[in-house]
């Protein structure tokens, strides 16, 4: 079946997306080291980052029934987000940080791939487990910033973003050829497999 034109830009937005260079955490600002406009840019330029919160919308808007269903992912992500990032900034340590934030790309790129669909609750506390490692690395890199609360503010403004670019692709791909999404799953999935690869 032919692709609809919606499903070829989303298709090469993907591509684009995933061919981005990985980005390590501290510095991927664009230049900029605090503030809003750094917080803003910090999910868009660490592929981690930006594929893990795209999947969660796209994950969304391909499995859900109802336009309720498509909040409860993106939602326990932010909030969790914040919480781990309190939490970094805190001083809080957990275990395994790296390996959760790889982990969390290769179960959303599954869950993508497979269009597994999970009750709303459960969906929205899946993806918060996983938020909160990303929101802890985020937190951690942000201790002892003055402005940390606004570059914050630009972080989880760019992942609502994210999470609302990923729910459009959702959208645009449910009436493509039915191996798209899945395409875009196992590039999430493998991308999350390479960097546990790289993390052992």
């Amino acid at each position: 079946m032919p692709l609809t034109r919606p499903a070829r830009v989303a298709a090469v937005a993907l591509a684009s997306a995933i061919a981005l260079p990985a980005f390590a955490h501290t510095g991927a600002d664009a230049g900029l080291h605090h503030g809003f406009a750094a917080g803003f840019m910090h999910p868009l330029t660490g592929l981690d980052h930006l594929a893990a919160m795209v999947a969660v919308g796209l994950w969304s808007a391909l499995v859900a029934r109802r336009g309720a269903d498509l909040l409860w992912a993106p939602l326990g992500f932010v909030a969790m987000l914040l919480v781990g990032a309190a939490m970094g900034l805190a001083g809080v340590q957990l275990p395994a940080v790296e390996p959760m934030i790889a982990a969390s790309l290769l179960v959303l790129g599954l869950l993508v791939l497979t269009q597994k669909r999970l009750p709303a609750l459960a969906a929205a506390t899946l993806v918060g487990v996983f938020a909160v490692f990303h929101g802890i690395a985020h937190g951690h890199e942000l201790a002892g910033e003055s402005d940390a609360a606004l570059t914050l503010a630009g972080m989880v403004a760019a992942t609502a973003l994210l999470h609302v670019a990923g729910i459009g692709l959702g959208y645009a791909l449910r009436h493509a050829n039915r191996w798209v999404p899945r395409i875009a799953g196992a590039a999430v999935a493998l991308l999350g497999a390479a960097l546990l690869g790289g993390l052992a």
